[in-house]
């Protein structure tokens, strides 16, 4: 296009609107409040995020809580591991039905996902390889709008529906990672295509690794850490960007797909689901600046220049460490860390998980020193995460991808809750700030 135009010279001064306007008018932006907790838009029966107490008009930090229907997430998890099984398919289960499985309902749902789990007969030619995608969630949006084309009746919204397309989805979105990965690493990265039939019966975790890898071959013990990861991922209430967007295209009444896929398209950003991304890029960056991992000195003059804004990406910003509502500390991280620490001790990646678990535990230090801060900021769910898919051999590429496949369960969710009880459009006001002008004839434009 022709620089003439003017647009990109206007890009940034057109959109600037003076910060006074956000004080004068009490915007919350952000849908913040001052103290930085959120609006509140709406109530919820799925899940419950605990990460402070208001006390007296003051909010003090907390140990956080996780709560799935009403279910502690670390008793969900522990009991599932005290059996010896697979768990983010009872955890789907609980969030789309809002109660716990018998085994006959596990063993049927079970069923239905490994039934679901095949893409119709020419979708991947279609619609995965024939517009391939440097990125993979990026795919994955577009590949959940396409499916629209493949029912027979998309726009229809009952209990019948809506629950069978979530299902679909759900069962599905793996297999649709895996595929655009290797697209994507065919096409643009000079790889291998590899396309392994999807095995009946195995569980999400066991679908993904036997699909992923080249082999097919993964220990239980892999697999079980890996669906702990999409159990801990499925939900996390209403409030979070992603899940948030979900429920406003929900409640315009639009199709199921239309929804889902805005909600992969949100939880993308580096801002949010993207952020594991970002953590990983900063612990390759620690672990090649500080010469010797176990020095508490060496890693606090590192975070002390991430923090100054002399390190890394110059943010100032360590990622991996702070949340919008955990205080004390995040559940999701406390359960990833402890049994990250059981797979990785004794192996290549012990030496590089003391250093992660260095890097939390003086991050607040370094937050204090440089800036004078006394937040309480504890390490979130992707300080770990990353880590554990690294162990996995999953690739960078995927981390995003993996957070947008658990996370469906909790936004089917949210679309069931949106649409039974919501029944109001969002909508939020905007004040308009500009000010009225006279039309000025085409001819005399830019004359003054």
């Amino acid at each position: 296009m022709s620089d003439s135009l003017k647009l990109y010279d206007a890009f940034t001064c057109n959109n600037q609107i003076d910060s006074g306007y956000y004080e004068k008018y009490r915007v919350k932006r952000g849908l913040r409040n001052q103290d930085g907790t959120g609006v509140m838009a709406g109530v919820t029966n799925i899940c419950n995020v605990h990460g402070y107490v208001v006390n007296e008009g003051e909010k003090e930090p907390d140990e956080g809580e996780l709560t799935f229907r009403g279910y502690s997430i670390r008793d969900l998890v522990t009991n599932v591991k005290k059996e010896d099984r697979f768990g983010y398919e009872e955890i789907s289960y609980l969030l789309l039905s809002g109660e716990l499985p018998d085994r006959d309902e596990l063993k049927a749902f079970e069923e239905l996902i490994s039934e679901n789990r095949v893409l119709p007969g020419d979708f991947f030619g279609d619609m995965i390889l024939k517009a391939p995608s440097m990125n993979v969630m990026n795919k994955m949006a577009r590949n959940i709008l396409a499916l629209y084309s493949y029912d027979d009746n998309p726009d229809i919204i009952t209990p019948k529906h809506e629950i069978d397309t979530a299902i679909s989805i759900i069962a599905k979105l793996p297999v649709i990672m895996v595929l655009a990965y290797y697209v994507k690493q065919s096409v643009f990265c000079g790889g291998s295509m590899i396309m392994h039939p999807v095995i009946p019966g195995q569980s999400t975790a066991e679908t993904i690794l036997s699909t992923l890898r080249r082999d097919r071959q993964f220990t239980d013990e892999e697999a079980k850490l890996l669906d702990l990861a999409l159990m801990l991922h499925a939900e996390h209430g209403g409030g979070n960007n992603s899940t948030f967007t979900c429920r406003v295209l929900s409640s315009s009444g639009t199709d199921p797909y239309s929804a889902y896929s805005a909600a992969v398209g949100s939880l993308k950003g580096p801002k949010h689901g993207g952020a594991n991304r970002k953590v990983a890029a900063m612990q390759k960056y620690i672990r090649e600046t500080v010469k010797n991992w176990e020095s508490e000195d060496e890693v606090m003059d590192c975070l002390k220049k991430i923090v100054a804004k002399e390190g890394f990406d110059k943010s100032g910003l360590i990622y991996g460490m702070g949340h919008a509502v955990y205080t004390l500390s995040d559940p999701r991280a406390c359960i990833l860390k402890e049994n990250a620490q059981k797979l990785a001790k004794g192996s290549e990646f012990e030496a590089e998980f003391n250093l992660i678990s260095l890097v939390e535990k003086l991050a607040p230090i370094a937050f204090k020193e440089v800036k004078g801060s006394d937040k309480t900021i504890c390490a979130n769910v992707d300080m770990y995460s990353g880590f554990v898919y690294k162990m996995l051999g999953i690739p960078e590429d995927l981390y995003t991808p993996l957070f947008a496949v658990s996370r469906m369960s909790g936004w089917c969710a949210h679309r069931f809750e949106e649409i039974v009880s919501g029944r109001r459009i969002i909508r939020p006001a905007y004040k308009a700030v500009i000010k009225k002008r006279e039309y000025v004839g085409i001819d005399e434009r830019g004359k003054n």
